[in-house]
């Protein structure tokens, strides 16, 4: 560096005095490049050998070896502007650390590793301990599979994240061994298995999310040595056993998700000690039902969801104490009572009490809210003349006045009439009206949303409710289209599909009442059969048709052995009292976060309903045909008449066709 300093010296003219300025100006300028991940601190060579490695372990082939990978060149740094359109679905990043002190002066070591949507096929890097200063690596959404390498016990990671993979096996108990570990998230994949008590070792652990696996047993008593935790995420798995009591060693916990786990109530009212919960969400739990529990004192809580959980007794008044509250959903359970007084709840955009036992009047304040904010009372028992004889686009009453036995619609719902009976319906759900074969299919285009009643004609309309969650959306997801050509028969009942966060009723009216055949078609539009992370989701629901169960846990892309492929079901169903309904209800089961967080819910694409009855004849067809067979017969009589009195043919010509045989024979009348 000296030398290239007298040298620049000496062109431009400098002193020796100048000359040593320079030589202390441009040290600077190296050290500071150094400190930026520059030229100056090399990666060493044996890093860069571990990064060779890793990339055939990995399957990725355009990182470009031939310049420093601490150069934030393209393939080994993408900046921020250029994926901050999806920055939660694409990274591609090596992130090092320069300041390392060396005999040579600094040097660079990687220190963290993102490759995020990168649709990498091959297994986890055994590689990876190669990296002695690895702090961070995120390998989310990639086509990963095999388990985790015993060999990372030894690394020194603080973040850990490998969400939607395909990655099996169990937990590897070694993984208890990385006890620096801060966040991790093992969510979207295929581990089976107990949860190894060896995690319990993590003492350091913020953040542990183990949803849409395959995992079974019981929670490990040793979890409650993490004492850090802020965030606990169990949902969609088989566990088994109660909700574990573990709640007083969790007292900084701020989210808790525990939907769909295969755990059973009740919930344990130790969960009151819960103060720094800003997001609690437990649904779909197994066995005996349990009281509300005693939530006082979260009066930072955000989002409330309990929802499935056989809760009984009334909504307390303490919830309205939650000033942050934005979403409550209490919905699919025994609740009873009034609705309490949230009015107050400011910030509350979104309220699901579908599917209880309210009842009294609906509130004014629900009916004066914002229209903006999402309400739904569906399928609940309060009093008729409270309902108001104007129906809110944002405010679900469906069924709301006379519970799930009587399936008259709300008193604002009622100004369309039935004008006939009808014996069968078709409906392209989701999508514009066509003809497919001999059959039209109405269109059911409305976009529906997370509180929302439509009339789709004179005798069907649908109820939407829920909300999808983890993300911002606009009313429009509720209807998917494909992404793809589609090749099967029919094709044009599957270019779309209507789509449910939780719930979906189909609401067919004016049916003469008899049997009738239910056909029901789906297609997987959303999802891809390909080696990417596209193809890594798994949605499962059920549907119910007039409240009976039909289908539970349908995986659309299993029973059509492939996505955008069609399968039909088709069912009996009695109407008594003039009206068919079709539920299709998520219960928490599947992925939630593959490709994308929000893709999950039911899926349906069209819908058939045929009478297994010959329609009576109408009226006026009863009429026309008398009037005919009265005319002909009319006709026939005078017919007859005239040619009995020999009108028709004629004496004469009978005579002459008589003599005409020559025979000793004469014309003469019976007279």
């Amino acid at each position: 560096m000296a030398i290239q300093a007298q040298k620049v010296a000496k062109t431009i003219g400098l002193s020796l005095k100048s000359t040593l300025v320079l030589l202390i100006v441009l040290v600077g300028v190296f050290k500071l490049v150094e400190a930026q991940g520059g030229v100056a601190g090399r990666l060493p060579k044996d890093e860069v050998g571990a990064l060779r490695e890793i990339a055939t372990q990995l399957g990725k082939d355009d990182w470009n070896f031939r310049v420093d990978p601490c150069l934030n060149e393209s393939s080994w740094f993408t900046a921020e502007a250029d994926y901050s359109s999806k920055p939660a679905l694409y990274n591609n990043s090596l992130i090092c650390n320069c300041s390392f002190p060396s005999a040579a002066g600094t040097v660079c070591h990687v220190v963290s590793l993102f490759l995020k949507g990168q649709n990498l096929s091959g297994e986890l890097p055994k590689s990876l301990v190669k990296l002695p200063f690895l702090q961070k690596l995120d390998l989310t959404r990639n086509y990963l599979s095999g388990t985790i390498p015993s060999e990372w016990a030894s690394a020194n990671l603080t973040v850990l994240s490998i969400s939607v993979n395909k990655l099996s096996g169990p937990i590897p108990s070694s993984l208890g061994s990385m006890t620096t570990l801060v966040y991790l998230s093992l969510e979207t994949n295929l581990f089976s298995g107990s949860v190894p008590r060896e995690l319990g070792n993590l003492v350091h652990l913020e953040n542990l999310i183990l949803s849409a696996n395959n995992l079974t047993g019981e929670l490990p008593l040793a979890l409650t040595n993490l004492k850090k935790l802020t965030e606990l995420r169990i949902s969609s798995n088989s566990f088994t056993g109660k909700i574990p009591d573990f709640f007083h060693s969790w007292k900084n916990l701020q989210k808790l998700e525990i939907q769909a786990s295969g755990l059973y109530g009740p919930i344990p009212s130790s969960i009151s000690v819960l103060s720094n919960l800003t997001e609690l969400r437990i649904s779909d739990l197994h066995g005996e039902g349990s009281k509300f529990p005693l939530l006082s004192n979260m009066r930072g809580m955000k989002r409330l969801m309990l929802r499935s959980c056989n809760l009984s007794g009334t909504i307390p008044a303490n919830i309205s104490q939650m000033p942050e509250l934005q979403i409550l959903d209490l919905s699919f359970n025994r609740l009873e009572g009034n609705v309490p007084d949230f009015k107050d709840l400011a910030k509350m955009e979104y309220m699901f009490l579908t599917s209880n036992l309210l009842t009294g009047a609906i509130p004014k304040w629900v009916l004066d809210r914002d229209p903006r904010d999402q309400l739904d009372l569906s399928y609940n028992k309060f009093s008729e003349s409270s309902v108001g004889p104007t129906c809110r686009e944002t405010l679900n009453v469906f069924e709301s006045s006379l519970g799930r036995d009587n399936s008259n619609t709300a008193a604002c719902q009622k100004n369309i009439r039935c004008t006939k009976d009808r014996y069968s319906v078709h409906i392209n759900c989701g999508g514009k009206a066509i003809t497919s074969g001999n059959i039209k299919y109405e269109e059911d285009l409305d976009p529906a949303g997370p509180a929302k009643f439509v009339l789709g004609s004179e005798n069907w309309g649908i109820s939407s409710s829920g909300q999808f969650w983890d993300i911002n959306r606009t009313s429009n997801v509720y209807i998917a289209n494909n992404v793809s050509t589609l090749r099967m028969n029919s094709s044009e009942l599957y270019t779309s599909a209507r789509l449910s966060p939780l719930s979906l009723t189909y609401y067919v009216r004016c049916l003469a009442n008899g049997n009738y055949r239910v056909t029901l078609s789906f297609a997987e539009i959303v999802f891809r059969e390909n080696r990417s992370f596209y193809s890594l989701g798994r949605r499962i629901f059920d549907v119910y048709i007039q409240e009976k169960p039909v289908l539970m846990d349908f995986d659309i892309e299993n029973a059509a052995q492939g996505v955008d492929k069609s399968v039909s079901r088709t069912y009996k169903a009695v109407v008594s009292n003039k009206i068919l309904q079709i539920r299709f209800h998520w219960a928490g089961k599947g992925t939630t976060a593959a490709p994308k967080r929000g893709t999950y819910g039911p899926l349906i694409s069209a819908i058939s309903v045929e009478s297994d009855f010959s329609p009576p004849m109408k009226v006026e067809i009863f009429i026309v045909i008398g009037a005919v067979v009265s005319v002909l017969f009319l006709i026939l009589m005078i017919l007859g008449i005239l040619w009995w009195k020999g009108c028709i043919g004629g004496r004469i010509s009978r005579d002459k066709e008589l003599r005409g045989l020559d025979l000793q024979t004469g014309f003469f009348t019976y007279r």
